[in-house]
């Protein structure tokens, strides 16, 4: 392995809380990202671009908003025609990988907008056995799209798994593909088979290949989990107790002066319809009503998801060190975007930018060049990655990427490089389309065509309960904010190219 460049591995989860790492959480263990964190550097201001999977993924490969590279809502497609930052690695000589999760294309192609990733390609075996093609800057992927039992597996996962003789596979995945439609919280899958075990065991092998053949690459290693639904194999089910547990839950009253489909998630029956204008449907728009009890079962078996990755992290990480590869290697975690498990009375994800869903976990490390063991709270967002990727191995950044290079912050030569980062979240053309700005120390988040909107003060009230919105004694705060939001829109305008003349 050539010890003039560095490699870059990308490792992300799926839906995971901010605070759910063993070192900022004594409820979970993590023992290997907390190993991580000791290595390197913790972000403890990271945000995603967008609180859902499509978007944010697109960003962290295009460098780009959701609303600059197009893929802006669950349900869209990031096209081929947008560059990313696999081509200009391959175009530096390294080899590109993608294991896991993708989630670029929908599951519903259309005669305009094909998706490799919807059915009945996704599922048709053979079709995945002999794709080789390059996919967004990738040379090489092995993909699947279910999380835990759903019926969406298919594609390379479900081909490992009939190489390693799991016939059966069917039978711990629910109808129509599977056959099993009872599991809960306990996964019946074994370990052996689970898709933890896939993403792990073929990082190591692509690892393997690139240090025989003296490879530099990019590579990302995608995991489903913790992403519902909360379903884990034995013994990480069990692992922990649901009444020793810490239950986020709402505060009395603080919906009040929230945005109405806030104040909807509290009822039992509520009418969305009028937030539907496509006629879609959209994440988080319907009761968030939960038994306690339930809940807590839940967040078990969430932890427990978290717990039995970090294991599998653990051994992608036992191989760098086995190859000697962990000095000249970049390794970065965090996760597409966060989750509510109670928080706010909120579950899952939806229009609803509290720091819970839209912060993410991060941890960036490499011996010798990020400073060991500490902590940041430089302002992050993962719209920056692919451009300070970029610079790491000092590859130039295409003028249309929009991200900013943290690498002097990653590598602990300056404190940050941010003073703001934008979250986008666009799923109707009026009703659910918002975007949110958050300072050192306050968020404004702004609806389109409408007067409702959010601001809390995070250094007051890091809890945000108290929107001041309508506040009149922040009246000034809140024009000052706005008018940061419209700068910084104004700001990550894209440059394709740059002025070569004066007329």
């Amino acid at each position: 392995m050539s010890k003039q460049k560095n490699n870059i591995l990308l490792i992300t989860s799926d839906q995971q809380h901010w605070d759910t790492i063993g070192l900022d959480n004594p409820e979970i263990q993590t023992p290997h990202l907390d190993r991580l964190t000791q290595e390197g550097m913790i972000f403890k201001r990271a945000y995603c671009p967008n609180p859902t999977c499509t978007p944010t993924r697109a960003s962290i490969i295009t460098g780009k908003f959701p609303s600059q590279h197009g893929a802006y809502s669950l349900g869209t497609k990031l096209l081929e025609s947008q560059h990313t930052v696999g081509e200009d690695f391959l175009a530096a000589g390294y080899r590109t990988a993608l294991v896991g999760k993708a989630h670029f294309q929908p599951l519903q192609g259309t005669d305009e907008f094909s998706s490799l990733e919807s059915y009945p390609i996704l599922q048709d075996l053979d079709f995945w056995r002999n794709f080789d093609q390059p996919f967004y800057g990738f040379e090489h992927v092995e993909l699947a799209r279910n999380h835990a039992d759903e019926a969406h597996v298919g594609q390379h996962y479900a081909i490992w798994m009939e190489e390693n003789d799991c016939t059966n596979w069917r039978d711990y995945f629910r109808p129509p593909t599977g056959n099993n439609k009872n599991q809960h919280h306990t996964w019946l899958i074994p370990e052996r088979y689970h898709y933890n075990t896939w993403i792990a065991e073929r990082t190591n092998t692509l690892i393997n290949q690139y240090q025989q053949n003296d490879d530099n690459f990019f590579l990302w290693a995608s995991f489903f989990d913790p992403h519902p639904p909360y379903l884990v194999p034995e013994p990480w089910d069990t692992m922990y107790d649901p009444e020793k547990l810490t239950i986020p839950s709402i505060v009395e009253g603080e919906h009040n002066r929230n945005p109405p489909h806030f104040q909807m998630t509290q009822q039992s029956n509520p009418d969305f319809s009028a937030w539907r204008e496509s006629g879609k449907g959209i994440h988080g728009c319907h009761s968030h009503l939960h038994d306690p009890n339930q809940l807590a079962k839940n967040i078990a078996i969430y932890y427990g998801m978290i717990s039995m990755m970090d294991c599998y992290i653990g051994k992608i990480l036992d191989c760098l060190d086995a190859y000697g590869l962990a000095e000249n290697t970049l390794v970065v975690f965090t996760s597409d975007h966060g989750h509510f498990y109670g928080h706010h009375g909120l579950t899952a994800k939806g229009p609803y930018h509290y720091e819970d869903l839209i912060r993410v976990p991060m941890i960036v490390r490499q011996p010798g060049r990020v400073p060991a063991g500490e902590v940041s709270n430089a302002l992050q967002t993962l719209v920056d990655y692919a451009p300070t990727f970029l610079s790491s191995i000092g590859i130039d950044i295409p003028y249309q990427m929009t991200g900013i290079d943290q690498s002097q912050v990653w590598f602990g030569q300056q404190k940050t490089v941010r003073d703001h980062v934008i979250v986008e979240n666009r799923h109707e053309p009026t009703t659910i389309h918002l975007k949110t700005c958050v300072t050192d120390r306050y968020k404004i988040t702004v609806y389109y065509n409408r007067e409702y909107g959010e601001l809390f003060d995070l250094q007051e009230d890091p809890g945000e309960v108290n929107n001041l919105w309508n506040d009149q004694s922040s009246a000034n705060l809140k024009a000052d904010l706005i008018q940061k939001l419209l700068f910084a829109e104004m700001g990550k305008e894209p440059m394709p190219m740059p002025r070569i003349a004066g007329a």
